[in-house]
């Protein structure tokens, strides 16, 4: 059996395209079967129709205040989907305890930082600003707690002298586009085997 995999994005998903490169390869544990965005206009979107991968849009602007009835939208198209693994690939919203409890143990996420540090946003300056020598990103399980869940993998780069926050970024998501896929592959292949 191969495991159903959706991917949650907010933007461009050039990690949701990496994941989904990765799974089209032979013998791999899972399978793209949904590409979720909170925001309609998310280019992700199309390059996964491109693909032949089912997408799906739970517009955030639509619940206004509302959280619960957001994530209870999402947890619905999923559950849909028949979903066994989600994947956040730069979805830019932040989730309830409920939902994340309900995907307990078969959500990951990618952080660009090599966590616990530099938990939240602006991770790059930050890891200038404090002097970092180097710099990285996390794949780690999603617990209610904002970035804050067991790491799976982690890869590193150097800060370099000069760099700014957006050539340390340009770096970082090269790592990301190698890390995430080999994280989600492991991860699949050791869930099949439970």
């Amino acid at each position: 059996m191969t495991l159903r995999v959706a991917i949650l994005i907010s933007g461009g998903g050039s990690n949701m395209v990496r994941l989904l490169e990765d799974m089209a390869e032979p013998g791999h544990a899972a399978e793209p079967v949904l590409v979720l965005a909170n925001d309609p206009t998310a280019g992700g979107l199309a390059k996964a129709a491109a693909q032949g991968i089912a997408t799906s849009v739970v517009d955030h602007r639509d619940f206004k205040g509302d959280r619960a009835g957001f994530e209870a939208a999402i947890d619905k198209v999923l559950r849909k989907a028949d979903v066994d693994i989600v994947c956040l690939a730069g979805f830019m919203r932040i989730l309830g305890a409920d939902f994340v409890g309900g995907w307990e143990g078969r959500m990951l996420n990618i952080h660009p930082s090599l966590l616990p540090k530099y938990k939240g946003l602006h991770t790059h300056q930050r890891a200038l600003d404090a002097g970092d020598t180097e710099h990285g990103c996390s794949v780690h399980l999603v617990t209610p707690a904002l970035d804050d869940g067991p790491i799976l993998g982690q890869a590193t780069v150097p800060v370099q002298e000069g760099d700014t926050a957006d050539t340390l970024a340009a770096r970082v998501l090269k790592e990301e586009h190698q890390l995430y896929p080999k994280v989600l592959r492991e991860f699949a292949t050791s869930l099949k085997a439970e």
